[in-house]
This record gives C-alpha cells, structure tokens and sequence, in this order.
C-alpha cells in the first residue's frame, strides 16, 4: 500500500525532527513505513473509545500515529501525530477525560 501524509502530519514530522532530533524522527517515520507491508498493524481506536471511526493508531517514541486505510485506493492515510503530552482525544473527537475540577485547580 501506498503512504499518504496530511498537511498536519507532515508539520508534525517536521517539528518532531526540529525539536526532538533525528532519532525519534527516523523512529516515527520507520514504523509509518512499515504500514504499507501491514497496514492492519495499528491497533484500532474504535476499541478504546467505543465510538465507531476508521482510524487506527501506532505508538512510536512516546508519540501516537493516527492513521486509516483507503482499500479503495490502496493507501495508507496518516491523519495526525500527536505526542503523549498532548490531548489528541479532545483534538480529534471532542473527548476530555479531564474533569471540569480538574481544568480549574490546575488553570489549563
């Protein structure tokens, strides 16, 4: 299968390689790379939030990969990269497993 990168994803990329270095840029890229001999690798987010999606994840050098498969046209879409730190839940579906107490004592 083919790999195809979202805008988002390639500035992700790129500031991964800034910030973090070329080790853990190699890394991420390594096992996107490996999507396109088995694409069905990623383990499935629908099984973690239990709301019905196409995306798949990988995790890699503390980052998460969100991916999903075009069986149309052969390809291997990598949506966004997002790091532990960040919150991709509330990015990508509008999820916050952070409680309003929370947000107020910590002021994020």
């Amino acid at each position: 299968m083919k790999i195809q990168y979202s805008p988002e994803a390639v500035d992700r990329l790129k500031d991964i390689k800034r910030i973090l270095g070329i080790n853990t840029y190699k890394n991420i890229r390594e096992s996107i790379s490996g999507l396109s001999t088995a694409p069905q690798k990623g383990a499935l987010v629908e099984k973690y939030i239990e709301i019905p999606n196409p995306y798949r994840f990988l995790h890699v050098s503390q980052h998460y990969v969100f991916y999903r498969i075009d069986e149309n046209t052969s390809v291997v879409k990598i949506t966004d990269i997002f790091s532990e730190r960040e919150d991709f839940l509330r990015t990508m579906f509008g999820i916050s497993l952070r409680t309003q107490e929370s947000i107020d004592y910590w002021k994020e």
